[in-house]
């Protein structure tokens, strides 16, 4: 069995093992990453050998680390990193380069039409009927989309929605309320196979899946990182959140996992805090007063033009994974629509928790 975890804003690891009367056998661990003393991977993969195969992460982690002598020195990974490719092994997880991915980037869609098509293009690719699909969205007009769990009058400020003209939809997947307008926000969805993220905890599956933002970020000059759960922050403040939601498959198959991600490129604060009801603890948390101070935009930190920005994100991803030009076929905007119509333009999914 084939294992490969590339650690987020770190090194590859690579593990190769077998399974003889549930155990571990001829453990290797390899990859690119940084490791003194040199015989420290032996001990890596001494701690591993004859382990209990169900073992979990944290269990797997705990004999690397304690096999490990006290000088030892490791850069890039982690004992950690070790065991999660041990499990996404065992899990006979598939790499980025096992697919032939697809790129959506359509004429502006409102943001209804945007709830349904993340919902149809995942239960396709769940089903495997669709490649994995990056689609890259663009807005028709303002709006403030809530998580699946929210509730509606806590989130929204009903005058400020009306005295901006934003539309209020919900999403199918949870996290918080995000506002978007055209030429100010940049968001893209990730419809993947559950076979991709297997071996991965939640929270794991989350930085996995943000990994190629961060390199795209830094071609474009900007540090920027992983912050727990769903956030990618920079030294001068957050750029983009993240929001998930799985889809089991046909036959209660591994499904796929639908990614989706808000950035922002410019934003006026102002308006987001008139339509916004974000309350005191939601920003003590984040170590600040100010809601506007938590978001600082990519327009400034970049100094390109918003669809620069696109593009180089686009170019980033298709280096690192390859991409083809797709697009949302008849029957899956069809679908789409009958959702809009059915579900996320109907006050009863917006207003579900009231």
């Amino acid at each position: 069995m084939h294992g490969e975890y590339k650690v987020p804003g770190g090194k590859l690891v690579v593990v190769d093992l077998g399974v003889e009367e549930g155990r571990l056998k001829n453990v290797r661990v390899a990859g690119d990453f940084f490791l003194e003393p040199d015989e420290a991977i032996l001990r890596i993969d001494d701690a591993l050998e004859g382990a209990p195969a169900d073992t979990d992460t944290a269990g797997l982690t705990a004999r690397i680390n304690a096999a490990l002598p006290p000088s030892a020195v490791l850069f890039g990974f982690t004992g950690e990193s070790v065991a999660i490719a041990v499990r996404r092994a065992l899990a006979q997880a598939t790499d980025w380069s096992d697919y032939d991915w697809q790129l959506i980037h359509e004429a502006p869609q409102s943001p209804a039409l945007h709830m349904a098509l993340d919902e149809v293009i995942t239960t396709e690719v769940a089903a495997g009927r669709r490649p994995p699909t990056l689609r890259v969205w663009e807005w028709d007009s303002p709006a403030v989309i809530i998580g699946s769990f929210q509730s509606l009058r806590n989130e929204v400020d009903p005058d400020g929605i009306a005295r901006h003209g934003v539309t209020v939809v919900r999403r199918i997947s949870g996290g918080g309320a995000m506002f978007a307008e055209p030429r100010s926000t940049i968001t893209y969805s990730l419809a993947v196979p559950g076979a991709l993220v297997s071996g991965l905890s939640f929270a794991d599956s989350y930085a996995y899946l943000d990994d190629w933002v961060l390199t795209a970020l830094g071609d474009m000059g900007i540090k920027a990182w992983y912050q727990p759960l769903n956030d990618i922050a920079t030294e001068v403040g957050k750029v983009a959140g993240a929001a998930q939601k799985r889809m089991v498959g046909p036959g209660g198959g591994p499904g796929a996992v639908l990614h989706h991600v808000t950035m922002s490129y410019d934003i006026d604060a102002a308006k987001m805090l008139d339509v916004l009801r974000i309350g005191k603890e939601k920003l003590s948390d984040k170590g600040t007063r100010s809601a506007g101070k938590r978001v600082d935009p990519l327009r400034r930190q970049t100094g390109l033009p918003r669809q620069a920005v696109i593009e180089k994100m686009i170019d980033s991803f298709r280096s690192r994974h390859g991409l083809t030009r797709g697009q949302v076929t008849d029957e899956e905007m069809a679908r789409a629509q009958e959702l809009v119509r059915t579900k996320f333009e109907d006050a009863a999914w917006t207003a579900r928790i009231p």
